[in-house]
């Protein structure tokens, strides 16, 4: 059986930047365990089946799956999904529109819009923010990253539906030299509260704008050029610190340049009485093709 396909370059405005996406708009009657072979199949960060909504209030289900794992929230699938969606009117057209994806954390709502002839999207979560005590030291993480443990300012975990492990570092030439030493993830990243690294350097502060890579070997993904759910986790994490002041947090991200992949990502965190109220991360998504894929029935519903 044949089903259609869009793939998107995800926080770009360029083709051929970002983190590259595959959406099925209208998945209906595959498997999970074919889903997971069209996701392998396809062999990017991830990939994106659309499905029917079970709550009418919300604009559709969405699963999302990397080439090894089902994800339950994933940043850049829930911005590029709904641009696609928007982009190849498989949703009403208006401009901007808001989508409601049901995802397995939840309700994700991401606002599209038309910026100079070019789709915006920018998702929105509550503010819970998990960021739990326990991250490896600056030396394990060191090792990790096969960097010097002076060169790692700090190192945290903090999540927004995806568990993340971050390192600040000393400059961008030391993210840039960072090789993932596969034995020292092993012992230590691999079986901590969050298997995945994202490491950065730059300013850690209110209109900060910081240099990141991510390596999530524990999902089938050596290094991501654009991690939505991560920049979500930071700008939460940093605007949840006791020392900071204000209603707004923003932080502007580049990812993926050492893939020859750049992107950019824009993060905000609301507050109220002290306490975050919502998170958000946006940016660019291009489209790059559409086609049909063969889907065997060995992996449908049967």
């Amino acid at each position: 059986m044949k089903y259609t396909f869009h793939i998107v370059d995800v926080f770009s405005s360029t083709p051929f930047g970002g983190n590259q996406l595959a959406v099925l708009p209208d998945a209906s009657g595959i498997s999970t365990e074919g889903m997971q072979k069209i996701a392998r199949e396809f062999n990017f960060g991830e990939t994106a089946f659309v499905l029917p909504k079970q709550d009418p209030t919300n604009t559709c289900r969405v699963r999302i799956f990397s080439p090894r794992t089902e994800l339950d929230f994933a940043g850049h699938p829930s911005v590029g999904t709904a641009c696609a969606l928007v982009m190849k009117q498989h949703v009403p057209p208006s401009d901007p529109i808001r989508l409601i994806l049901e995802e397995n954390v939840g309700p994700v709502t991401v606002d599209v819009a038309q910026r100079n002839g070019r789709f915006h999207g920018t998702l929105t979560l509550s503010g819970k923010i998990k960021a739990p005590t326990g991250a490896p030291s600056p030396t394990d993480l060191a090792a990790v990253l096969s960097i010097e443990p002076a060169e790692v300012r700090q190192v945290f975990f903090a999540g927004v539906g995806v568990p993340l492990c971050f390192a600040h570092l000393s400059s961008n030439d030391i993210v840039d030299r960072a090789v993932i030493d596969r034995t020292a993830w092993t012992a230590t990243l691999s079986r901590a509260w969050s298997p995945h690294v994202f490491f950065f350097a730059g300013n850690l502060r209110d209109g900060g704008t910081l240099y990141a890579r991510m390596w999530a070997p524990a999902l089938g993904v050596e290094e991501d050029p654009a991690t939505g759910s991560a920049c979500a986790a930071l700008v939460g994490a940093m605007a949840s610190k006791p020392d900071f002041v204000g209603t707004t947090c923003r932080l502007s991200i580049l990812q993926g340049v050492s893939m020859g992949r750049p992107s950019e990502i824009e993060a905000e965190a609301r507050m109220r009485d002290g306490v975050v109220t919502s998170v958000s991360v946006g940016g660019a998504t291009t489209y790059i093709a559409s086609g049909e894929i063969e889907v065997p029935p060995f992996t449908l519903v049967s």
